[in-house]
């Protein structure tokens, strides 16, 4: 995309990550769990106030260890929104259970509590939150449904790093939840993830999961003698080099958090009138929310309406994009027996969500080119 000047997304450097790579390299140690993975799992237990915190290669494969540690059979079915990435859906189907795909709240997007309580039956298994945005679910409600029906509730907390709910971080209500580091997130190092244990009782079969199903963590504990084969598993350690970049962002999220939350105020100060005007609609925030300023998006009037602005932008070097289509009328989901239909807020949605450009380093110059490119964008639709 040569003739992108602003780009939708832009990895930043903030700090030390440059030199935290080499001292990785230094350290010979560049492999899983050495002493920038350790500085990671501190950072995140302290900042989070949680018992454990494990880095992963990836969000999808915190997801997929949370799947393995509820212990989901083939039968055993889960229900999440439809409006998620497929890295959600596929951690549960690939153990053999059944996606039950809930509707999603029109203000906040997130998965509608109110719907919960008709689709729970002695077959499911678990109830996956997804902070969409980084705007938090209805965690009371959510869990009070759950704990009268005794199902563990997990959070997809992808977006959600920093953003709370009642003043508690998100990522710490769940017994479980995930967190990703891919370039698209606040905080990343490329490709990255974290499961987040809020329950001790899963620490160590965590452990051993993410250790290929040996327990090797307690051999270097000095626990056990050797370490062995004990249980399924697989390699979902990341690289100390890319833990060293991530601890670099670490050390500076105030700095990137405020510059984020600036762009995304602005973004709101600015597109108010506007939203009026045309009949779209800004993000919404619940007075009990507190965002992390990870998505600025628009809910224009029609699926036409989106198309025209996204090219009325590339026009003017801009790159602005949609975001997830439904699951349950994708290929796989309707293999699951979805149809069109059955989540309408979502489908509704899908087509009509516009996502704009915030990254650290977005100028206030190339933000206000964004905005006057929608001021003057004539719908032809």
């Amino acid at each position: 995309m040569s003739n992108i000047k602003i780009p939708y997304n832009k990895a930043c450097l903030v700090g030390n990550e440059l030199e935290y790579m080499t001292q990785a390299v230094q350290n010979q140690h560049i492999s899983g769990d050495g002493p920038f993975t350790r500085k990671c799992h501190a950072f995140l237990e302290e900042f989070l106030g949680i018992p454990k915190a494990l880095l992963t290669t990836s969000c999808t494969h915190a997801l997929e260890l949370m799947a393995f540690l509820l212990k989901i059979q083939p039968g055993d079915e889960v229900i999440m929104p439809s409006f998620t990435f497929v890295s959600t859906v596929n951690a549960f189907v690939n153990r053999g259970a059944r996606p039950v795909f809930v509707d999603i709240r029109p203000d906040t997007l997130n998965l509608d509590e109110t719907r919960l309580e008709g689709l729970i039956t002695p077959r499911i298994k678990a109830i996956i939150a997804v902070h969409y945005a980084g705007v938090s679910c209805a965690m009371d409600a959510i869990l009070e449904i759950a704990g009268r029906h005794h199902i563990p509730v997990v959070e997809d907390n992808a977006h959600g790093l920093f953003g709370k709910y009642k003043g508690k971080l998100l990522g710490t209500f769940g017994c479980l939840a995930t967190q990703s580091f891919h370039e698209t997130k606040n905080i990343t190092c490329g490709e990255g993830g974290a499961l987040l244990i809020n329950d001790p009782q899963y620490i160590e079969r965590a452990e051993i999961l993410r250790e290929k199903g040996t327990n090797r963590s307690r051999f270097f504990r000095g626990l056990v003698d050797k370490y062995t084969w004990v249980d399924q598993g697989s390699s979902y350690l990341p690289s100390d080099i890319l833990a060293g970049f991530l601890y670099a962002q670490f050390e500076n999220y105030q700095k990137i958090q405020e510059r984020r939350r600036t762009i995304w105020d602005y973004y709101y100060a600015h597109l108010g009138e506007w939203a009026e005007k045309v009949g779209a609609r800004l993000p919404f925030i619940p007075a009990e929310c507190e965002h992390p300023a990870h998505i600025f998006y628009l809910l224009l009037p029609s699926l036409e309406y989106r198309q025209s602005l996204i090219e009325h932008l590339k026009s003017r070097e801009i790159l602005s994009v949609f975001h997830y289509l439904p699951l349950h009328i994708s290929d796989m989901g309707r293999k699951f027996g979805g149809k069109v239909g059955d989540c309408p807020v979502t489908e509704a949605v899908s087509d009509r969500l516009l996502r704009l450009p915030l990254y650290y380093d977005l100028s206030q110059a190339d933000q206000d080119q964004v905005l006057e490119a929608i001021y003057s964008h004539r719908d032809l639709s």
